[in-house]
């Protein structure tokens, strides 16, 4: 689980407590990974201590409620280190609603699926604007600028299959005409 290791390696750093370790991601990753829920965070370091790879213990505040703060046990860096030496496999196939939309449309006809490539199109190019502007905002921050980059590459690629889309519309939407002919015609020679 990714963000399970994400909070090993910022306890390798040392000691902290939540609240500090989902600054400190958030900061790390910057925005584009989005917020880091406390709730989410809270589940993952319990099962961290249940499962021996991260300690807790309660630090005492003057004005406020004891601090919980976490520690990586040796279990918890050998787990980090396991993790880091295994490389990322995409475990299924590659799954994206915009082809589910493109099902859809050319199922409907030529002018849903232009509709669709046209209002995709827009929001892809509004996405790339968007990363621009992020990335020339986080222009001190090496890791952020890494994350907007695949981005911005995983955008870029978005649009060429966009584009190809468009290329192959007729052979899209003509495929899914001649089966619904087909089917129609079925239903009429069955019910004739």
């Amino acid at each position: 689980m990714p963000i399970q290791h994400a909070v090993l390696a910022l306890l390798a750093e040392g000691d902290s407590y939540g609240y500090e370790l989902r600054a400190e991601f958030e900061r790390a990753v910057g925005p584009q990974w989005g917020e880091l829920n406390i709730g989410h965070l809270y589940q993952v370091l319990d099962r961290l201590v249940r499962d021996g790879l991260v300690t807790r213990r309660d630090k005492p505040q003057q004005r406020l409620p004891d601090r919980v703060v976490y520690r990586l046990t040796k279990a918890g860096r050998d787990e980090l280190d396991c993790w880091l030496e295994t490389p990322f496999v995409r475990q299924s196939g590659y799954r994206d609603d915009f082809f589910l939309k493109l099902l859809a449309a050319s199922r409907l006809g030529r002018r849903e699926l232009d509709g669709v490539l046209r209002t995709q199109r827009a929001a892809y190019l509004s996405e790339l604007a968007a990363l621009g502007t992020l990335r020339a905002e986080h222009a001190d921050a090496p890791l952020v600028q890494l994350l907007i980059d695949a981005a911005i590459a995983h955008t870029q690629a978005n649009l060429g299959t966009l584009e190809r889309a468009e290329e192959r519309s007729s052979a899209l939407t003509g495929s899914a005409s001649c089966r619904r002919a087909v089917e129609v015609d079925e239903k009429a020679e069955a019910a004739g």
